[in-house]
């Protein structure tokens, strides 16, 4: 390329940055007119002063007071083993709420929403996810726990509790999705499957056991 023609095209190049650069100075500085505002969707909008005062509210006040029960981002109190699963440091053993038909109700739809298409309508671990893995064959898949095995049932209940909150290895956490009364309610349930494959004889009432002879 001849260099006039270079220095001719090096030029009008340049030329082409001072629109760019006036505009960009015009929306990052303040001027008599103020700000260039291309898209002035948020760039202009009314602000109050913490201490200030506004029409808008009743009491007159800008500065609103927080919402009733209101706990501040990483400020949740220790609520106990309710909230937790555990007492102090130490997974509880037993459910710390009532156990009643209507829990164990709540605990069994809860239960078939959120586990067993894994863990399978029994707590066996064969869901309908295992077995359309198994069918395409995927070798990477980890089978989830039989919640009936002697493994869990020999867990604390507040452990089955944090793993539902928390999750465990492939599992994901439920503590976002199932609220606290709910999840004791789904370990109501989990404990019941698992009473029901050791069940004995002995465990069925004296007025039902001449109909099961």
């Amino acid at each position: 390329m001849p260099r006039p023609v270079l220095y001719v095209t090096l030029i009008l190049v340049a030329l082409t940055l001072v629109p760019l650069g006036l505009l960009v100075r015009d929306m990052a500085a303040g001027s008599s007119h103020g700000r260039l505002q291309v898209v002035p969707d948020m760039d202009d909008q009314p602000v109050l002063s913490a201490q200030g005062t506004s029409e808008l509210f009743a009491d007159g006040r800008a500065a609103r007071l927080p919402v009733a029960g209101t706990v501040a981002r990483g400020a949740l109190p220790d609520a106990g083993p309710l909230a937790t699963g555990k007492q102090d440091t130490s997974w509880v053993t037993s459910i710390p709420m009532p156990v009643t038909p209507e829990l164990m109700a709540r605990g069994q739809n809860r239960f078939e929403i959120f586990c067993a298409a894994c863990h399978g309508w029994n707590g066996s671990g064969e869901g309908i996810v295992g077995q359309r893995v198994a069918e395409l064959g995927e070798s990477t898949w980890v089978p989830p726990n039989d919640l009936t095995s002697d493994l869990v049932a020999e867990r604390a209940a507040g452990h089955i509790f944090g793993t539902i909150t928390h999750g465990i290895r492939n599992m994901p956490a439920h503590g976002s999705q199932i609220p606290p009364a709910d999840r004791w309610a789904i370990v109501a349930y989990v404990r019941a499957l698992q009473r029901s494959v050791r069940g004995t004889f002995s465990d069925v009432p004296d007025e039902s056991q001449e109909t099961l002879e």
